[in-house]
């Protein structure tokens, strides 16, 4: 069974697909079920994959209406053989905003909402999918 947001990847020819609404059926892609990408929470080896949320200074953003998210602390590779593909914000009322990325843009994204940010989301094309939880704020 699918659920609403999972991601997919195609372990033959590399498609990559995220769920919509959730479903009974299996994904199958060049005949073989999709793997489904569990999100990271921890960093691992060297690159730095975990989305890193800031909010938006005010001369960029009026008020609280908005984070930048970067990829990593350090910033990620952004080269054709080793980059990442989107940044995802996901909101508290539950829905969600990407921004996709290409090889030499820099891993960040700025996203306006007046909702606050619960989780971020990135996918690199070698390390798949990663994520942060981000605390309610009082």
């Amino acid at each position: 069974m699918t659920e609403s947001k999972q991601i997919y990847k195609c372990l033959v020819c590399g498609n990559v697909v995220e769920v919509l609404h959730t479903g009974a059926g299996e994904l199958v892609c060049c005949g073989q079920p999709m793997a489904l990408m569990a999100p990271k929470a921890a960093e691992e080896g060297n690159e730095k994959h975990l989305p890193v949320v800031a909010e938006l200074p005010a001369n960029v953003c009026r008020g609280k209406d908005g984070v930048k998210i970067k990829v990593g602390e350090q910033a990620h590779p952004m080269t054709e053989e080793h980059h990442i593909e989107w940044i995802e914000i996901i909101t508290a009322d539950g829905k969600s905003g990407k921004k996709f990325l290409k090889p030499g843009d820099l891993p960040e994204a700025d996203f306006y909402t007046r909702m606050s940010a619960v989780g971020a989301r990135a996918y690199c094309n070698i390390h798949g999918l990663w994520e942060v939880k981000i605390p309610a704020q009082s």
